[in-house]
């Protein structure tokens, strides 16, 4: 059975040492994105630092990927990017999950990480009345 997942929530990137991100559920997406800036490939790694106002101690942490990859990516306004593309693990509702996120400069946007249909396919249906359900149920643990 699917567990049901509110319009947006808060989870934990435990391999990236990022814990409780804000997320926005995103069936229009079908890539997942993670926000960050100064992205460069040095020696084989990929750098990035991870922006979140909300969380001053992750605001600029730089994090480093030695397994990444480039995949296209159309944004919702039809202009295809190349970006880079780099797989980690998630925790929602206690559950690790592993997903695939791209890199992406979300600064216009509310909110650092979008979860797409690709990751949500089989594992959710989305309740927009709803929020923050992983996080609650976290809170209560």
């Amino acid at each position: 059975m699917k567990q049901t997942i509110g319009r947006i929530d808060k989870v934990d990137f435990p391999l990236l040492d990022l814990h409780e991100i804000a997320v926005k559920i995103d069936t229009g997406a079908y890539t997942s994105s993670i926000h960050c800036k100064n992205v460069k490939e040095e020696n084989s790694v990929l750098k990035c630092d991870f922006l979140d106002e909300e969380h001053p101690n992750y605001h600029g942490k730089e994090i480093l990927f030695t397994n990444f990859e480039t995949t296209k990516v159309k944004s919702s306004n039809g202009i295809v990017q190349n970006r880079y593309k780099i797989k980690t693990e998630i925790i929602l509702f206690g559950e690790t999950h592993e997903i695939l996120l791209t890199l992406s400069d979300r600064e216009e946007m509310k909110f650092p990480v979008l979860l797409g249909r690709k990751f949500l396919n089989k594992k959710y249906i989305v309740d927009t009345n709803l929020a923050n359900l992983s996080f609650k149920r976290k809170q209560i643990k």
